[in-house]
C-alpha cells in the first residue's frame, strides 16, 4: 500500500511516523523548508511515551516526485487545502483514495448525504466548488482526529495524548478501501474505528470547536476558564444549541447532552484552543471551516443562528485586524 501524508505537521507527522515505524506500508510525506531538510537528514523523529523513535519515510518538496499513491492523507488545515490543490493532484491515479483530516465542516459534506441538499457545495469551505472538482468527492474517506501532538523542532514530533482516528465513507458503507486503511492503522498501534455515520461524529467534535475556539480567541481564555465563567459558558451553550438544531435538521444524532459536552471541554483544563494559538502566533485561523460553514448550513436549512452570527462577526473582525484571516 502506497500512502502519502500531505501536511506533515503535528498530526500528519504523528500519523506518518506511526505508519512508517510499523513498516507495512510504503510511506511518504510532502514537506518543505527546515522541516523537510531535517527529515531528509535525520528521518522523521517521534517522541512518544518518553522515547524517541526514528521513522523511515520518503520526504519530498514536490508531490510529483513521489508518483501515484493508493491513499493520500490530507492533514493540512481546511483553509490551506484549495491553495495546495495543484500540488496534491499529481499524487492521484484512477483509484487513489483521499482521506480528509481537517477540522470543521468538510467540503464533501453533501456527497451521498441524501435529501434535498444532495450535492450542495459549501461556499464557506469550498468557494465555487474548486475542491469538489479538483479532488472529486468519490475519492473521499472522512476522518475525525482525536490525538494531540506538537512539532517540537523541525523533523521532531511529540505525541501528547490520544490514538484515535475515526474513519468513514460518506455513503456509510464499510467498503474494502476504508477497512484496509483501518487495518494498517491498527497495525501501527492506532485506534481506527470505521463509522457508519461519520457525519454525526464530525458534528460532535465540531460542536465544541464552533463555540469554544472563537470565544477563546476573543477573550484569550482557556477552556477551563470559559466553562467556569457563567457568561462565556452561557454564550458557548447558546451557540451549541443553534448548531444542534442545524445538525438535527440534517439527520445528525447527538449522542450526549449539550451540558455534558460543555463539561467535557472544561475538564480538559487550562488549554488554549488551536484558534487562540493561531491568533497569538499570527497564523491564519480556522474560522470558516469551524464557524462560517455552520452559519451557511443554518441558512441552507432555515435554522436561525443569531448567536453564531454575532460571535462570527467579532472573531472575523479580530482576525482581519491581526492579519490572521483572508477570504478563500
Amino acid at each position: 500500500m502506497r500512502v502519502t501524508v500531505f501536511g506533515a505537521g503535528a498530526i500528519g507527522g504523528y500519523l506518518a511516523a506511526k505508519l512508517a515505524i510499523a513498516g507495512s506500508v510504503e510511506l511518504s510525506i510532502v514537506a518543505r523548508g527546515a522541516h523537510l531538510e531535517a527529515i531528509k537528514a535525520d528521518g522523521l523523529r517521534l517522541i512518544e511515551d518518553g522515547r524517541e523513535l526514528v521513522a523511515p519515510v520518503q520526504a519530498a518538496a514536490r508531490a510529483e516526485d513521489l508518483g501515484v499513491q493508493d491513499y493520500v492523507i490530507l492533514a493540512l488545515k481546511a483553509h490551506s487545502l484549495a491553495p495546495a490543490l495543484d500540488q496534491i493532484v499529481p499524487l492521484f491515479g484512477r483509484e487513489t483514495v483521499v482521506v480528509t483530516m481537517q477540522n470543521g465542516v468538510p467540503w464533501w459534506y453533501f456527497y451521498k448525504a441524501g435529501g434535498a441538499l444532495e450535492g450542495t457545495r459549501i461556499q464557506a469551505v469550498d468557494p465555487g466548488g474548486t475542491i469538489w472538482r479538483g479532488i472529486g468527492p468519490e475519492r473521499v474517506i472522512g476522518s475525525v482526529v482525536y490525538p494531540a501532538a506538537e512539532v517540537d523542532a523541525p523533523g521532531l514530533i511529540r505525541h501528547v495524548e490520544g490514538t484515535r482516528f475515526s474513519l468513514g465513507e460518506p455513503s456509510g458503507e464499510k467498503s474494502e478501501r476504508v477497512t484496509a486503511l483501518a487495518r494498517e492503522m491498527v497495525k501501527a498501534g492506532l485506534q481506527a474505528p470505521v463509522r457508519e455515520d461519520i457525519r454525526s461524529e464530525i458534528w460532535v467534535k465540531l460542536w465544541g470547536n464552533l463555540s469554544f475556539n472563537p470565544i477563546s480567541a476573543l477573550t484569550g481564555s482557556t477552556l477551563a476558564a470559559i466553562v467556569a465563567d457563567e457568561g462565556t459558558r452561557a454564550l458557548a451553550r447558546a451557540m451549541m444549541l443553534e448548531a444542534q438544531a442545524i445538525g438535527e435538521s440534517l439527520g445528525v444524532r447527538f449522542p450526549i447532552p449539550v451540558d455534558k459536552r460543555i463539561k467535557g471541554a472544561g475538564d480538559v483544563g487550562e488549554h488554549k484552543t488551536s484558534m487562540l494559538q493561531d491568533l497569538e502566533r499570527g497564523r491564519p485561523m480556522e474560522i470558516d471551516a469551524l464557524v462560517s460553514a455552520v452559519q451557511e448550513l443554518g441558512r441552507l436549512t432555515g435554522q436561525p443562528t443569531p448567536t453564531i452570527d454575532s460571535v462570527l462577526a467579532l472573531v472575523r473582525r479580530l482576525a482581519i485586524e491581526r492579519g490572521c484571516y483572508s477570504l478563500l
